[in-house]
């Protein structure tokens, strides 16, 4: 298969395979799946064709994103999509605690959605702020 990129789509690409790895793999300990690592060591290898070998780093056992990449920003932009996961999470169950976990259906659906926006508003004002154990 050959795919025709600009550098612009490969460098997105590379972040795409990236963070893409970084979810399937981050929390996986030992136990990672090694065919999306191979991939991502492979799509990086191509940086230096690509004239960014600032991206990459060569080592013993393949190639890997660069530490300049990986402290270059695409972090903040997975944080921001766990900070949004997060808080849209909580504000659900929170929703639902409220109506005592009932099953959720065509009658209690506008609740529930009208109390999941009412908590997002509320994270939104004032982060965590206002949220108290016990």
């Amino acid at each position: 298969m050959k795919i025709e990129l600009t550098n612009q789509e490969f460098r997105m690409l590379l972040d795409m395979a990236y963070v893409g790895n970084w979810v399937l793999n981050s929390t996986r300990g030992e136990d990672r799946f090694a065919p999306y690592d191979a991939l991502e060591s492979k799509l990086f290898a191509q940086a230096l064709r690509a004239k960014m070998p600032e991206l990459m780093e060569i080592h013993r056992d393949g190639v890997s994103p660069s530490k300049a990449y990986v402290e270059g920003g695409i972090h903040e932009a997975i944080m921001d999509y766990e900070d949004t996961v997060f808080f849209e999470i909580l504000a659900e169950e929170l929703a639902r605690r409220d109506m005592n976990h009932e099953p959720i259906n065509r009658e209690n659906f506008e609740e529930l959605t009208g109390r999941i926006d009412e908590y997002i508003e509320e994270f939104e004002q004032n982060g965590m702020d206002n949220i108290s154990l016990g």
